[in-house]
This record gives structure tokens, C-alpha cells and sequence, in this order.
């Protein structure tokens, strides 16, 4: 029985292995395209306004269209981005991964980090739980929210700031916190 439990971490301890190889690979191919200029300006202005720029125009632009109508929305986000810090903010003090540019050598950094930390990522996570609570509550902003959103995914691989893995699970984090929101408000009788 212990042969077989030794044998089976050796084989967990390899698939982590060869996942964490494969991340630091990806990310260090797509930052390849940091070396086009037009890459560099485009992914660091979405990487900027993905720091809550975009987000925070968008709630005001909203409110002034829609007044009190778009306030539960808006409310909405404002929860989803205070729980959302919460949570990455843990993860990344608990789980406390490297940057991608502190394990290896020679990726193009043109945007700093924000923290020392990438698991999760704390933009994807954002504008994912952001682009489903405003699409929840105006899906014709759908054009707008989601390409953006995808910008900002993309910048973190390319701007070589995080792993495939932190970006897909901030994604995923972000969908649930948003989902989360959208229910809650929706069950107290005022959805977004």
C-alpha cells in the first residue's frame, strides 16, 4: 500500500511539475509580443485602465445616464470589487507565488506590479465580475465590457506579469463573486 501512495505523489508531483513548466513557457512566449511597440502601448493602456479606471467611468458614466436606475448595478459592482480584493488579497498572501519575472530571467516588464504576488490575478478577476454585472444589467454594453476585458487577461501574459493559471483562475473568481452579487440583488427584490 505505501509503494502505491509513494508512486502516486510521484506522479501528482509530476503533473504539477510539468503544469508550472508549461505556465512559465506560455507566459514567457506571449510576452515575446511585449518586443512590438504596438503591443507595449496597447496592453500597458489596458493593463492602466484596468486598474479600475475603465470601471470607475463606466459606474459614473452609468449613473449619469440612468440615475437612480442603474444604482443597484452600480452597488452591485461596488461589491463584487470590495469582495473581490478581499479574496485575492488572501490568496496571494497565503499562497504567496512568484512573479513570473522573479523565476525567470529576461521578460520585458513595461508596467510594474502592483504587489509582489500573481495567484490570482486580481485584474482579471475584476473586470470579469464587472463586465457580468454590467452585462446583467445592460447587455448592450456587452460590445464595450467584453473585448476589454479580454485586453485586460491578455496584458497580464503579455506584459509578463502573471501565469495562464492565475489569469484563468481570477477569471473564474470573478465570475462567481459577480454571479454572487447578481443573485443577491435579484433575491432581496432589486436586481441589477
Amino acid at each position: 500500500m505505501h509503494r502505491h501512495n509513494v508512486a502516486m505523489e510521484k506522479g501528482i508531483m509530476a503533473w504539477i511539475d510539468a503544469l508550472a513548466r508549461f505556465d512559465l513557457d506560455a507566459t514567457t512566449g506571449s510576452n515575446r509580443a511585449n518586443q512590438q511597440r504596438q503591443c507595449r502601448v496597447i496592453f500597458a493602456w489596458a493593463s492602466r485602465l484596468g486598474d479600475g479606471w475603465f470601471w470607475y467611468a463606466l459606474a459614473t458614466a452609468l449613473l449619469l445616464a440612468e440615475g437612480a436606475g442603474a444604482a443597484v448595478a452600480v452597488a452591485a459592482m461596488a461589491a463584487a470589487g470590495l469582495s473581490g480584493t478581499a479574496i485575492y488579497t488572501l490568496l496571494k498572501r497565503g499562497i504567496r507565488r512568484p512573479r513570473p519575472s522573479a523565476v525567470r530571467e529576461g521578460l520585458i516588464l513595461t508596467v510594474a506590479p502592483l504587489d509582489r504576488f500573481s495567484f490570482p490575478s486580481g485584474h482579471t478577476l475584476h473586470a470579469i465580475a464587472f463586465s457580468v454585472v454590467v452585462t446583467a444589467h445592460a447587455p448592450m454594453l456587452g460590445w464595450l465590457v467584453w473585448p476589454f476585458t479580454a485586453l485586460v487577461a491578455a496584458s497580464r501574459l503579455i506584459l509578463g506579469l502573471h501565469y495562464p493559471s492565475d489569469v484563468i483562475a481570477g477569471g473564474m473568481l470573478g465570475a462567481i463573486i459577480a454571479w454572487i452579487a447578481v443573485a443577491v440583488a435579484a433575491a432581496a427584490g432589486v436586481p441589477v
